[in-house]
């Protein structure tokens, strides 16, 4: 039985990123400096600087679907290494300006990228933030003058091997890193003023921190108190479903609810609303709520990492859909994801084309304020 799992990847680039560095312009915000870079014979090198990230991907073309903005702004890259991609944004004009990065964004992200790859500096992760809604996983190629924001990776090719990474199942935490910018008129006049405009979520290397033996609980039970606590602090008045397995039941029992270990529950302001429902049932209570007021907890089931098709079959492909991908909360240790030996989460519903949509990558919640980034496998 195969399974296939492809990553989708929006990819932007910031042309003029950097142009004003090597003539000492100290940045390159605003239509003047990149005019007198251009004039004064400047070279155009963030393509380039992506096309350095891009070319450790060659290897896994057949796993990558990019969306991406026409010419300079990413498909001239894509071309010239030979991956397929779908273009979604033209600039009006050249050179494009900050208001066309974040229109390509906003095209690019409204297909539901797993990740968005751009190159430029910390004026192009501004216009990015601005943008961008919060759960959505970023990374930075370093293309800029200046480059203070942390959502920037160390080099262009530690960026192709951060998605490298994610693309051999390797587990990845995500964090969420600082987007800074400096004052370039200060800054042409000596004076350094940073500025912290937000943060944005990006993947990191995995920092394994054990938990420690204490007051007799084993450190997997301490593990499961954090996921909990978690979850706990997640939860507004939405209505929660709550899935089979030990993960779940940990979480339910942090509720202080009964817990059916191999059905499914509902939960809502902390009340204990039906327990072991069937599908038809469930099906019903979800139809009273509109998506986005419900938020499903499940965990993998099973040494093959099944998300869906396996002990879980009241959640079926019409409750799925209803809840909507953007809202299912998955629960598990790091312990059990490392068990699968780099493998994918796997989705099996029975209706292929769920499948697909499902497909990709997903975050796991694996403790307090911590998660990590899975791949996601239809089973074919």
């Amino acid at each position: 039985m195969e399974v296939s799992s492809k990553l989708t990847v929006g990819l932007i680039i910031n042309p003029y990123a950097g142009i004003g560095g090597a003539l000492a312009l100290k940045g390159s915000d605003g239509a003047d400096i990149r005019e007198k870079a251009l004039s004064a014979g400047a070279e155009k090198k963030a393509s380039k600087r992506a096309e350095t990230a891009l070319q450790l991907l060659q290897p896994y073309k057949q796993q990558l679907n990019f969306v991406t903005a026409e010419s300079e702004m990413g498909a001239d890259s894509l071309n010239t290494l030979g991956f397929s991609f779908e273009s979604v944004y033209s600039a009006a004009e050249s050179p494009s300006s900050p208001e066309d990065t974040k229109k390509a964004v906003s095209a690019i992200i409204a297909h539901k990228v797993d990740i968005l790859l751009f190159a430029g500096g910390d004026g192009t992760a501004r216009d990015i933030y601005e943008v961008v809604p919060e759960q959505q996983l970023v990374l930075g190629i370093p293309a800029g003058v200046k480059i203070h924001s942390g959502v920037y990776a160390i080099s262009p090719t530690a960026a192709g091997r951060v998605i490298e990474k994610i693309l051999q199942g390797e587990l990845s935490s995500i964090h969420n890193a600082d987007v800074m910018d400096i004052d370039e008129e200060a800054f042409r006049k000596g004076t350094v003023k940073a500025r912290r405009f937000g943060e944005m979520s990006v993947p990191a290397e995995l920092e394994y921190v054990q938990a420690v033996k204490m007051g007799g609980k084993e450190s997997d039970e301490l593990v499961l108190d954090d996921i909990a606590a978690e979850v706990i602090e997640r939860v507004d008045d939405e209505l929660l479903v709550m899935g089979s397995g030990s993960t779940v039941e940990a979480v339910m029992q942090a509720m202080g609810h009964e817990n059916t270990l191999l059905g499914v529950d509902l939960v809502q302001n902390d009340n204990l609303l039906a327990s072991d429902v069937t599908e038809s049932r469930l099906y019903e209570e979800l139809s009273q709520h509109k998506t986005g007021s419900i938020k499903l907890v499940i965990t993998l089931i099973g040494g093959q990492g099944h998300l869906f098709g396996r002990g879980n079959q009241q959640l079926s492909p019409r409750v799925i859909r209803h809840i909507g991908k953007d809202n299912i909360w998955v629960v598990a240790t790091k312990t059990k994801l490392q068990a699968l030996n780099n493998k994918p989460l796997r989705v099996d519903t029975g209706d292929a084309e769920l499948d697909s949509s499902l497909s990709g990558t997903i975050r796991v919640i694996t403790g307090y304020h911590d998660e990590v980034l899975m791949p996601v496998a239809a089973v074919n």
